[in-house]
């Protein structure tokens, strides 16, 4: 007798947990980590002597088409002049060869050289902006490319972002190439494209057509009339109508 109530409960202890058994759902696949954002490119590593921007972009290698652009307009020998022979500091924002990729096919081709010369110096300004400046300097920056209110640019800041924007593209600092106490290389990932450049020609207005003249028709010059709508033509005198008047 007690080996069967013994069964029951345990018969009665099992169907009770069947569903509960049942009901459990799968365990949970364990989370994936969130993307990490791309590490900052790290700083160029320069031995000590005289600062060389050329050298500095050809050592980080993802700048070939700036590097090509700053060796065939010379201004690399004029950068290094500056930051070499004067007190002068200087900021490139260097696009990398991805952000040329983004520009439309023949782009520098279509340049002249002095339009080339312009574009990259363009992209320096004549003095040093450090990463903690970008949230105080004065905008608009002057640059190399123009004297006054030309081949200007506005650096914008939000968050952990610096933008740089020309008037045609709007630029982002991705990463810091080279920094020291005098010269700044910040990578940006499109090319600045000033508006004195690439801002679209405004189209010459159609000429006017030619006024016709007054009166004139297709069958010649209109006769000219009196007060009273008579046509008034050459007075012709006649010898003989005095004659026959005498």
């Amino acid at each position: 007798m007690k080996t069967q109530i013994i069964i029951s409960i345990s018969l009665a202890f099992l169907l009770l947990n069947i569903p509960k058994t049942l009901s459990l759902s799968p365990a949970a696949a364990p989370a994936k980590p969130p993307p990490s954002s791309p590490a900052p490119a790290a700083q160029v590593a320069v031995t000590p002597g005289p600062l060389d921007v050329a050298k500095i972009l050809d050592k980080a290698g993802r700048f070939t088409v700036f590097l090509r652009l700053l060796k065939s307009t010379q201004e690399d020998v004029e950068l290094y002049q500056q930051l070499n022979e004067t007190h002068n500091g200087a900021t490139v924002f260097a696009p990398s060869d991805g952000a040329f990729s983004g520009l439309k096919a023949g782009t520098l081709n279509s340049l002249s050289d002095g339009d080339k010369s312009e574009l990259v110096k363009y992209h320096i300004v004549p003095f040093f902006i450090s990463s903690a400046q970008f949230q105080t300097v004065s905008n608009p920056l002057k640059t190399l490319a123009g004297s006054g209110k030309r081949f200007q640019l506005n650096v914008t800041t939000s968050d952990s972002m610096v933008n740089v924007t020309s008037g045609l593209t709007n630029a982002t600092v991705s990463g810091i190439v080279y920094a020291d106490d005098k010269v700044a290389i910040y990578q940006v990932d499109k090319v600045l494209l000033p508006m004195e450049i690439f801002a679209p020609k405004a189209l010459a207005p159609a000429p006017a057509p030619p006024k016709s003249l007054k009166g004139e028709g297709a069958d010649g010059p209109a006769v000219p009339k009196d007060a009273s709508g008579a046509a008034l033509g050459k007075t012709c005198f006649s010898p003989y109508k005095k004659y026959r008047d005498s």
